[in-house]
């Protein structure tokens, strides 16, 4: 299963103060973050451990700039993820849940 986000991280975020005052990049974190959100939201997976099997980023993401996160399923609870600006990979990697958290994955919304 697949599914594509869109988000923006505004310039007036709290995370943003005081990372590079002047010049300010949405910190790695927050984008994390907002790829948990989104998973939490879609598939309504528990809040729980997560394994992060491989996380790489290649661009920096200013703020009020929009991207686009897609997740693929894979087998064994894995989770596939870009963070895209435009034709920019921002990010890409892999996370594993639980197997028990993720039961929910292939019902319909």
């Amino acid at each position: 299963m697949q599914i594509q986000a869109h988000g923006r991280i505004p310039a007036d975020h709290p995370s943003l103060a005081g990372h590079f005052p002047g010049n300010p990049i949405v910190p790695a974190v927050l984008l994390l973050h907002e790829l948990l959100a989104t998973m939490q939201d879609h598939w309504r997976v528990a809040p729980g451990p997560i394994y992060w099997s491989a996380v790489k980023f290649t661009a920096s993401l200013r703020p009020d700039e929009p991207f686009v996160m897609t997740l693929q399923t894979r087998d064994g609870g894995q989770i596939a993820f870009t963070i895209t600006r435009g034709d920019t990979t921002i990010a890409s990697g892999s996370l594993r849940y639980p197997v028990a958290a993720v039961a929910c994955w292939d019902r319909e919304q």
